[in-house]
């Protein structure tokens, strides 16, 4: 994956200014994943959360405008290569048709939204080695019929 290069703008910024994604969650009332959702132009700001984020960083107003425009999702038509996204493209060549069975299983024949949605990332302590902890929550959409 190519990254934009307002990315890598935001990121620049980011690293100057010493901030975390969860310091940017306090300023601009969002979660941590949706801001780096964000930066990653994988998610469209209002005008205000683009005012509060550039401010924050310390860049131009121009880059409001990009902030805003709605993006092209996705990472693209080929397998990720980074080590830790193809993990995540590794568990749903693993478990995505079990996950499927069991949320049919328990809701019906549908789908999870992925635009009614929330993904946090929580870290857990373990004597063996922390732990990533991820829970993702999103809407049943049934299939409807007619």
């Amino acid at each position: 994956m190519s990254i934009p290069e307002i990315t890598q703008t935001l990121l620049a910024a980011k690293k100057v200014k010493g901030l975390s994604f969860a310091d940017l969650e306090k300023i601009l009332g969002r979660d941590e994943v949706w801001i780096a959702a964000l930066f990653y132009r994988q998610a469209t700001a209002s005008q205000e959360e683009a005012k509060l984020l550039v401010d924050a960083l310390g860049l131009d107003a121009s880059y409001i405008q990009q902030l805003t425009a709605s993006p092209v999702k996705g990472l693209g038509p080929v397998v990720p290569t980074d080590p830790l996204i193809y993990r995540f493209y590794e568990i749903m060549q693993v478990y995505g048709y079990p996950l499927k069975d069991v949320i049919q299983e328990k809701f019906g024949d549908g789908i999870m939204s992925a635009i009614d949605f929330t993904l946090d990332v929580e870290k857990e302590e373990d004597p063996k080695g922390d732990r990533v902890k991820i829970i993702m929550s999103g809407k049943f959409l049934p299939y409807k019929k007619w």
